[in-house]
């Protein structure tokens, strides 16, 4: 036991705080019965993207849902695949749809809560005491072998066509003697602290896994390393001291991690830590061809979670099209909840999909145009306004240029029953309204192949004569109809369809003969609403302009 500890010093140098200090220090959360503590625990590697804002947003449900806690921690000890402003970029991804952790990380150097450091690379001397107190129960050693005896060692298990790695009678530092161990570190051979695994290799371990169900694999038998030679813990390792000191409850990750299990089940009874309860996700799938693949942040630029903020989709909408993919019973409760909140519907866990969602931005655009055709003019206004700031700058001056003009513009055929369901994303929004705007609108005079330019013009000048934009609707259409029957056209659209050759075409042909000279659009909100808005001058210059185009 004296040989123990004198090792342990001299393995373990400047570690004079036990695993009980820093128990007492991250005592278990007071919170209520059945509250779930969930974490988003990135590296700081790149992009934010779907693969890891799905989990994210799955951890952030369940734990709102049981009044519980939701944090970020940066696992930052991969120094070398850092890239610059990796945590800025984390935390824009998450606060662009609203998912910003109740505690942890907050800034690049900015942390909330009472359970950090939440950066990895700032607990260091917390790993090592864990691994010095594995060391000293016999459960960890320190391994001397150099790069080139492991890449020997690989070589040989290749030879015998055996399982490749450091264990059982591969694991040759775990049978180093005192003597050896001690002659080893006087010398100042630099070493790597490995786990002394208790696997079986003929037993399974059996986990209820609460999307996937119940999950048999073999026993970790791996003596993996626990700490680096710079005293850094590899992921596995510090993940389990992790979430133990930061009470986590429930480990919801992507499904590339279920093989990893069994290890992580051993780490967790090797240090005496309760096992968290299991969630992995399925990744997430792109139609392509006939057949599937994953999402990849390589190829699809939708897998990046910024195309949807440049794109101008709200967070609403791509939130709302996420739990179509969590609950396959979410639209039915929409349907019937139209105006909830996100955070009413009852989501369950369980009910997820142990396959992969397959990821549609054709069912994204439905969702999100309906979702914008539920809001507000002054939502809408705000929102877009917010975005075009940012990635529109011309639009965001027209659209603050007259605020008053610009909601009244959204406000036309919203609201309702059955409000229009145009727009999906923000960027649509300048080309969707472009006739309001003298600055940026161009005039197009294309007819349709049934109304010559002879007709066309004909239409606008008798419309010029009657025109008024103060006119209530009834009187407008009135107008409209009654400059039918004399140019050839039927007031009445049933009686075009029964006999369409006794005339040039109906009501709504001529309406949209005015349509096209005011808005250079066939298809456009309420005409009515759009006239009045344009103005009377501003509207009989258009038509005025138009008939001068089709009657040369």
């Amino acid at each position: 036991m004296e040989d123990l500890k004198l090792l342990s010093n001299l393995i373990f140098k400047n570690i004079f705080v036990g695993p009980e200090e820093y128990e007492a220090k991250y005592p278990p959360r007071a919170l209520p019965p059945g509250a779930c503590v969930t974490r988003f625990a990135p590296s700081p590697t790149g992009f934010m993207h779907m693969g890891n804002m799905f989990p994210a947003f799955v951890n952030k449900l369940i734990s709102g849902a049981t009044q519980g806690v939701f944090f970020l921690r940066i696992e930052d000890t991969d120094k070398k695949r850092e890239v610059e402003d990796g945590v800025t970029a984390i935390l824009k991804g998450l606060a662009a749809f609203g998912l910003e952790p109740d505690e942890g990380v907050v800034a690049e150097d900015e942390e909330k809560g009472a359970y950090g450091p939440y950066k990895q690379s700032q607990r260091r001397e917390i790993y090592q005491a864990f691994a010095k107190k594995l060391y000293e129960e016999g459960k960890a050693y320190p391994c001397f072998c150099t790069e080139e005896e492991l890449n020997d060692l690989r070589q040989e298990q290749e030879e015998e066509n055996v399982n490749k790695g450091y264990y059982g009678p591969w694991a040759r530092c775990s049978r180093l003697s005192f003597e050896e161990q001690k002659a080893a570190l006087d010398a100042g051979k630099p070493f790597v602290i490995r786990l002394r695994s208790a696997g079986d290799p003929e037993k399974r371990i059996v986990f209820k896994d609460l999307i996937k169900g119940e999950i048999k694999m073999p026993q970790n038998t791996m003596d993996v390393v626990l700490l680096k030679t710079d005293g850094i813990p590899t992921y596995h390792f510090a993940h389990a001291v992790d979430d133990h000191l930061m009470g986590t409850t429930h480990v919801i990750r992507g499904d590339e991690w279920i093989s990893s299990v069994a290890l992580h089940v051993e780490l967790f009874a090797a240090c005496g830590f309760k096992l968290p309860k299991y969630a992995h996700i399925a990744p997430l799938m792109k139609e392509e061809d006939g057949s599937r693949r994953k999402l990849s942040k390589r190829l699809d630029p939708e897998a990046a979670v910024m195309y949807f903020v440049e794109k101008g989709y709200p967070k609403e909408s791509v939130l709302e099209y996420l739990l179509t993919l969590i609950n396959s019973n979410f639209e039915q409760w929409r349907s019937a909840n139209r105006t909830a909140a996100l955070t009413d519907f009852p989501f369950k866990i369980k009910k997820m999909s142990a396959g992969g969602a397959l990821f549609d931005l054709v069912k994204l655009n439905d969702v999100s145009k309906n979702v914008i055709s539920f809001m507000s003019a002054d939502e809408v206004y705000d929102k877009a306004l917010a975005w075009a700031r940012e990635y529109d700058p011309l639009y965001h001056e027209l659209l603050l240029a007259d605020p008053d003009y610009s909601k009244k513009i959204f406000a036309i055929d919203r609201g309702g029953k059955k409000p229009r369901k145009d727009i999906a994303l923000w960027s649509e929004l300048k080309d969707y309204t472009v006739y309001f705007f003298d600055e940026i609108y161009e005039p197009q005079y294309d007819l349709p192949d049934n109304i010559s330019p002879k007709d066309a013009a004909a239409i606008l000048e008798s419309y010029l004569e009657v025109f008024n934009a103060q006119d209530d609707r009834e009187t407008w259409f009135s107008k409209i109809k009654d400059i039918c029957l004399p140019l050839g056209f039927t007031p009445n659209v049933k009686e075009y369809r029964k006999n369409p050759e006794a005339y040039k075409g109906h009501v709504g042909h001529v309406s949209s003969v005015i349509r096209l000279a005011l808005t250079s659009r066939q298809n456009t909100p309420d005409l009515h609403s759009i006239i009045a808005l344009l103005g009377n001058d501003r509207a009989r210059q258009r038509l005025g302009d138009a008939l001068k185009y089709h009657s040369k």
